[in-house]
């Protein structure tokens, strides 16, 4: 199978993902761009985007643009470290996230991901490594 479209990586958004809204806009193996309109539901109490949201976001666009890189090779991709710095609060509009990768190695990637408010500020940082690693065998 070749590499997918950014259309079909949409469709198989899923779970947590399309829980809190994130819309993949593109991929390569060096760069992963995505988004995620804010709604009360992703706030926390104090009326801010909630941290959980940039973490997840940045872990999945993260392992997504690894995992497509490394699947023809039979190995897949998942977070293995996380760590984000909130820098300014998002109360309403859009959270827009870029992902740029830092390192390939093989058996961790290391990406920066930098979240931007409507108004182009930057808003929170993470940086990410991404564990590769052998797909298990199908049971049988």
């Amino acid at each position: 199978m070749g590499t997918p479209s950014v259309e079909q990586l949409r469709d198989a958004v899923r779970g947590f993902d399309r829980l809190y809204g994130l819309e993949l806009l593109s991929f390569s193996e060096t760069e992963v761009t995505g988004r995620v309109s804010v709604r009360e539901e992703i706030k926390q109490p104090a009326g801010l985007v909630h941290g959980g949201v940039y973490a997840s976001v940045a872990e999945s666009l993260a392992s997504l643009a690894t995992h497509v890189a490394v699947a023809a090779q039979g190995e897949m991709a998942m977070g293995l470290s996380n760590s984000t710095s909130f820098l300014r609060p998002v109360t309403e509009g859009t959270v827009h996230a870029r992902g740029v990768r830092l390192h390939r190695g093989r058996t961790t990637w290391v990406w920066d991901v930098t979240f931007t408010d409507d108004h182009d500020r930057v808003c929170a940082v993470t940086r990410m490594t991404i564990a590769v690693r052998p797909m298990p065998s199908p049971a049988g």
